[in-house]
């Protein structure tokens, strides 16, 4: 009696041990997951400028945060960070062959040039007095033009960081500057730095000589953000009561306004074929309007932004369109349909 018990209990057990190890067979241990990657955290204070590298797969973000972010266009990933900037990056741009980039800072009163590939800083541009509100490269990057509170507008040679030529604005300030594709003429605006007075003046300038070519509209509202067109004839600009132009530099005259937004232009840029423009606003519904050049009409407007559109541009090839904001957020956009591509940021409302 005492033998077979023990055979029960042996047999027992070797049946939960075949049903242990065949239960452990069935399930087999599951491998753990890396953790997804967190997405790309952005800007920790207003996105005041943007740009895209000549072949499009990468682009640059300026902050008040002072820093430069370089960006992957495909993915939205943040490939880089460039530190230097004691104060707001007003500008940022690609140079022609994509090695290097050009930021300002405005109460730190410089102009950095870096290598794109190192993120080390090449050399700083230092002779304005006073904040700089905006600079551009040349189309071939050899010089970069900028504007400042200091009532001046330089031209620099971008190889030596050697001031070229001075120009004045004689108003006070210049928010916005362009330089012609061919590097003959500039173009900027001329305006008080008062909040009582945002009249505003078109000046217009021959490279070589430094005098003005001829006189240009006045206007009773801020201008922002002028491009110019390829063909170095007409230029683009927003005014503070909402409305585009664009301008005949050879007559010297409007030859069509675009209306629909509701708050002043902060930013403006022809498509790449210059078939249509983009435009973003502040101060209404921080929307982005996309135009056609010929009739002059809206083609759709892009929404989401939870605070003022400060910066917009096109992809090379024209297939997005990015938006930066004073909600910290840098948003990517598809052309052709309006959709969303990503938010890069928070996107948080600033007040």
């Amino acid at each position: 009696m005492e033998v077979s018990l023990k055979i029960r209990r042996i047999s027992i057990l070797v049946f939960l041990m075949i049903l242990l190890f065949s239960s452990c067979k069935s399930k087999p241990i599951a491998k753990e997951e890396p953790p997804e990657e967190p997405p790309s955290a952005g800007h920790a204070a207003p996105v005041l400028a943007l740009a895209f590298s000549p072949d499009g797969k990468q682009f640059l973000s300026g902050s008040q945060d002072r820093t430069v972010k370089l960006w992957n266009t495909a993915t939205g990933k943040e490939i880089k960070t460039f530190k230097g900037h004691t104060s707001w990056v007003n500008a940022v741009a690609f140079s022609a062959d994509g090695k290097q980039i050009m930021s300002s800072g405005s109460y730190d009163k410089t102009i950095k040039i870096w290598d794109i590939e190192s993120g080390e800083e090449i050399r700083t541009l230092k002779g304005h007095t006073d904040i700089i509100t905006c600079a551009v490269f040349s189309e071939d990057s050899k010089y970069i033009l900028s504007g400042s509170y200091d009532n001046t507008v330089k031209l620099w040679n971008a190889s030596t960081g050697k001031d070229v030529r001075t120009f004045w604005a004689q108003s006070g300030t210049s928010t916005s500057v362009a330089i012609s594709p061919d590097n003959k003429q500039i173009v900027y605006n001329d305006q008080p730095n008062s909040k009582q007075n945002f009249s505003a003046i078109l000046r217009y300038h021959d490279v070589n000589t430094g005098r003005e070519v001829k006189p240009l509209p006045r206007y009773r509202d801020g201008l922002y953000s002028i491009k110019f067109s390829s063909d170095s004839r007409f230029i683009i600009f927003g005014l503070g009561d909402g409305t585009i132009k664009l301008l005949d530099l050879e007559s010297g005259r409007e030859s069509r306004s675009f209306s629909g937004h509701s708050g002043w232009i902060n930013s403006v840029c022809f498509s790449p074929d210059e078939s249509q423009i983009l435009s973003g606003e502040g101060g209404g519904n921080n929307s982005i309007k996309l135009w056609d050049v010929r009739s002059g009409k809206e083609i759709r407007t892009f929404t989401g932004h939870l605070g003022w559109v400060i910066s917009v541009a096109f992809s090379p090839d024209g297939s997005q369109v990015i938006s930066g904001s004073q909600d910290t957020s840098i948003k990517q956009w598809e052309t052709a349909t309006g959709k969303l591509i990503r938010t890069i940021g928070t996107g948080r409302e600033r007040k």
